[in-house]
């Protein structure tokens, strides 16, 4: 099993350490390296994915990556900024399918800004179409009345765009994942204003014959945002585009009680994948030892459940993080009065020795 393990930016470095403390911690017959990426890669190689982390990464069963960005990078020309390499990774791998499931732990109910009742038992599963839509549309760039791409531009322009084959098949991995849970798919669109979007419900919609046992609605976009935190346990699987899930499964996370505790999993059609935290590089508190590794290990959970089958050492896992937020430690971000506040490492600490003790009992 070959992992390609790019940290990348920010708390970046500290969050994957504890993941990969935890991989180590099976003993299972996996094989990791390390390369640079986005900020740190732009520093050594004058480029956020240089050729030889695409090659590690394109080699490798799966990716296990951080975070990426800082502010000091933000007025580099767009294509070398630190965020281009996880774009870069979407494309040059095919990954089209973003899991990203919300699920509020018992123990982490109280750290939710909603009321217990709603978010108490929550499960959703977010699937978001990755190579499509606006982050991938061309034309796009600025221009001045007589001129393309330079500084003074007078207006910019992204081009929203989807095909048939792109709908379809994030509509195919949607229907699936229903069929394993709840049989209910919520696609969101926004379909009374984009004809993008009204040809992603067309397809959708086509797709959906093939599912008779599966429930199918269609939703807006703000009205799904505003449901989200109105009733978020309606949902099941919800559908939807690059951008909006962007969007929506940040705005998620926080149903969860931290965007900490949210893992993602980017897969190909060969289930290559590429697992990394839902939240960015937090340059703010890097270096800190504060970050939540959580979301990572939780991650690298994913990576052995969908990429390597492995689906015993991924409940380990899950189980050990489980057991952690129930004896009551909890990073920063998740704190509250009357559990024990533990640094990243040391939450690290608690999942492995978890892990070890599920080990030596087996």
């Amino acid at each position: 099993m070959k992992i390609a393990v790019l940290p990348g930016d920010g708390i970046g470095t500290e969050i994957v350490a504890e993941a990969v403390r935890v991989l180590q911690a099976l003993e299972l017959p996996i094989e990791m390296e390390s390369a640079l990426v986005g900020g740190a890669a732009y520093e050594a190689h004058g480029h956020p994915l240089p050729e030889s982390t695409l090659k590690l990464a394109m080699d490798a069963d799966a990716v296990l990556f951080g975070a990426v960005g800082d502010w000091k990078y933000d007025k580099l020309d767009r294509p070398l900024r630190p965020e281009q390499a996880i774009l870069g990774l979407r494309k040059h791998l095919g990954l089209f399918a973003n899991f990203r499931p919300a699920i509020c732990y018992p123990e982490l109910v109280g750290a939710s800004s909603l009321k217990p009742e709603l978010i108490s038992g929550l499960d959703i599963l977010i699937i978001r179409e990755l190579t499509g839509d606006i982050y991938f549309g061309q034309p796009r760039g600025r221009r001045t009345a007589t001129d393309g791409h330079f500084p003074g531009a007078e207006e910019a322009f992204d081009t929203m765009r989807y095909s048939k084959p792109e709908i379809e098949r994030i509509a195919h991995v949607a229907f699936q994942a229903a069929r394993k849970r709840s049989k209910k798919v919520t696609s969101v669109d926004k379909a009374n204003v984009l004809e993008t979007f009204q040809f992603w419900k067309d397809v959708v919609t086509e797709v959906h014959a093939q599912y008779p046992d599966v429930e199918l609605e269609h939703m807006y976009v703000d009205n799904a945002a505003m449901q989200l935190v109105r009733a978020p346990k309606k949902f099941d699987v919800v559908v939807t585009g690059n951008m909006f899930g962007d969007i929506l499964s940040d705005e998620a996370s926080m149903l969860t009680g931290s965007i900490g505790m949210l893992p993602s999993a980017s897969l190909n059609t060969k289930n290559q994948g590429l697992y990394e935290p839902s939240h960015g590089s937090a340059p703010d508190i890097a270096g800190k030892n504060l970050a939540n590794p959580l979301a990572t290990i939780l991650s690298a959970a994913m990576m052995l459940r969908f990429t390597f089958n492995q689906t015993e050492a991924a409940d380990r896992i899950e189980t050990a993080v489980s057991s952690v937020l129930a004896s009551g430690l909890r990073t920063t971000d998740i704190w509250s009065e009357g559990t024990t506040k533990v640094s990243t490492r040391g939450m690290g600490d608690a999942v492995v020795a978890a892990i070890t003790k599920t080990i030596t009992k087996g």
